[in-house]
Formats: structure tokens, sequence, C-alpha cells
């Protein structure tokens, strides 16, 4: 019986929010987490190379991805252009040793940026062997009209990006297939947030298995068809205590490891 190797699972930092990012590396390596997904955000330890490389050496946890400073709240993180915030994400992981780097597409009003994002990443990527895998979003309501508020589009595969991260909590908020949105990207997957969603129309990043997204069935489908990239929990514990903030991520790494569990034909 031959035992195929296991995908690892890491753990966002954004998982622990409002925690620090040093918290969080202790959470995933008391959780027995493979790593972690640094989410780049505006506190300092988030944007410094060496203070993370100091993590990594504390808690003997690798960094499997960085998360470009896509959100909001860091709008002005490293730079307005999101492309430039893409350069450094990408400095970031080259020198701490992460294969991949997770970005949003540009918002709408980004327009600059939105004109040669696609040509931008390519460019990039020439240069790097790190992943940059650009995430599915979802679009929003005004007045009940659905509203795309991303450039060029909420779902990235028609742009044609050479590596995708799929985020199952966005599928649920956008109303997407998840398989089928997985089956467009093909090979071209790099990269799943694992989370979960009910549909509301909310961004909910529940713990994966308390909603109705088909979080097994994608895992399932990575430790089947050979994928060698992470799979990242990023749920959100915000309101939660400490105590029930480690029960979540305990249960979302249990998850996730039981549905990645692959043997050959006829294993047990």
């Amino acid at each position: 019986m031959i035992r195929i190797p296991p995908i690892k699972v890491g753990m966002s930092t954004a998982a622990v929010y409002p925690e620090s990012t040093a918290r969080a590396f202790a959470r995933a390596a008391e959780l027995g987490y493979d790593g972690v997904e640094v989410m780049v955000q505006t506190e300092a330890v988030s944007q410094d190379p060496l203070a993370l490389a100091g993590l990594v050496d504390e808690y003997a946890l690798p960094v499997l991805s960085v998360h470009s400073p896509c959100l909001l709240v860091t709008a002005r993180v490293w730079s307005t252009d999101p492309l430039v915030k893409l350069a450094r994400s990408i400095d970031m992981a080259e020198r701490l040793g992460a294969g991949t780097v997770v970005v949003h597409p540009p918002f709408l009003w980004q327009r600059a940026a939105a004109a040669h994002f696609t040509d931008g990443v390519a460019e990039l990527q020439d240069r790097t062997p790190v992943r940059i895998a650009v995430e599915n979003m979802f679009p929003v309501k005004v007045r009940g009209t659905v509203v795309n508020s991303y450039r060029p589009h909420w779902n990235p595969v028609p742009a044609g990006h050479r590596w995708f991260t799929l985020d199952l909590s966005h599928t649920a908020t956008s109303g997407t297939d998840a398989i089928e949105l997985a089956d467009q990207m093909g090979e071209r997957l790099a990269h799943l947030h694992l989370a979960d969603g009910s549909g509301s129309s909310k961004d909910e990043h529940l713990v994966p298995g308390r909603g109705a997204q088909p979080c097994g069935e994608i895992l399932e489908g990575l430790a089947r068809n050979g994928f060698d990239g992470s799979v990242v929990v990023e749920i959100s514990t915000r309101g939660k205590t400490a105590d029930a903030r480690e029960i979540d991520l305990a249960e979302a790494l249990t998850f996730a490891r039981l549905n990645l569990a692959t043997f050959s034909p006829g294993g047990q």
C-alpha cells in the first residue's frame, strides 16, 4: 500500500485577528499546522521580512504563502498601487522561502492598476519562481443590484492568469459552483483558502463543514489529482473568546487532514 504524500495545511494569520501575527505563529505551532500564510496588514511585524524570519525560527514553522495587502484597511500599506504591493509581496515571499503569493484583482475604482493588472501579473510572474495566485472574489449588492466591484472581474479565470487561488467562502458569497470553478482553474489551481459559507451576501469565512460549500469534496479532489500547492485555513474567529478560537482552528485543521487523507486503491 502506497501512502500519497500529504498536502501541507497552513493557517492564515488573519484567522486569529485581532490577535497579532506572532500569536498566529504560536497558535499554528501549538495546534500542529504545517505552516502559515502571512496576511500583510497594518501591523508592522506582518510587513517586516526580518521579523517574520525570526518567528519562523522561533516556532520552527515555515511561511507557506504571503497574502498581498489587498483589503480596504491596507489600502495605503506599502503603496496605493496594487502592482507595487504585489512586487513587495513577491520580494517578501522570496526572502522567506514561501512558494505562493495570493493577490486579489484590483477594486473597481483602482482604474490605473486595473488597466494593466493582467499584463503586470504576467510580467512579474516571468521574473520569479513564486506562484502569483490570483484569488476569486465576489460581487456586492448596491440597492438590490448586483455590482462587479473588481476589475476586470471578481472571477479571475477568464483573464488567463498562470495561477489561481480558490477561496470557498468567496464562492459561497458569489453564488458560484465551487466544483465547477475548480475545474475551470484546472492545473492552474495553485492554492486553496479553506473556509465555508452559507450563501449569505456577507463574506462569512466559516469553519469548513459549518456551511453549504463542498469543502470535503474539493479537498478529496485535490488529494486525488496530485495537487502540489498548499491548503490554508482562512476562517474568521473575530469576536470569539481565546478558547473558542482555538476550538475553531483545531476543528478546521482536523477537517482538512481527514478529507485530504488518501490511500492507494484498496487501502484502509
